[in-house]
């Protein structure tokens, strides 16, 4: 049987190498994509000024349990606009744990016509750089 070769995406963050720009397969790129979405503040693409969630905010805000089901709704979202067409939107579970120091938010769906499953952590703390 011939397997079509992986479609390759620019990787994020972008990089060129000697060897040309650096690419990433379909589950990395949707995970770059959740990266991206997470830690871009709204605003601050000038052509896309409601792209992103804004997560590194969110780490100073109260903790309750109201805040914590609103911010799950934004976030959920703002993925669900980005990931469109790679995720399947039924599938897309958002859940945010915050903590003192940190929120961890978990990010899970199954790839679209791939039926493969994802699960991501990413740890929000102070002052973090883009992913």
């Amino acid at each position: 049987m011939h397997r079509l070769p992986e479609t390759l995406y620019l990787a994020f963050p972008f990089r060129v190498t000697p060897a040309g720009p650096r690419t990433s397969g379909r589950r990395a790129h949707v995970r770059e994509q959740i990266q991206q979405v997470l830690f871009t503040d709204p605003g601050e693409r000038v052509f896309r000024p409601h792209f992103g969630a804004g997560a590194r905010r969110l780490v100073f805000e109260p903790n309750s349990a109201a805040l914590s089901e609103l911010t799950q709704k934004r976030l959920s979202a703002a993925l669900m606009d980005a990931v469109q067409g790679e995720v399947d939107p039924r599938t897309l579970e958002v859940d945010v744990h915050p903590d003192e120091e940190r929120l961890q938010i978990v990010v899970s769906y199954q790839l679209a016509t791939l039926s493969a499953t994802e699960s991501h952590v990413v740890a929000v703390t102070p002052g973090q750089a883009d992913g």
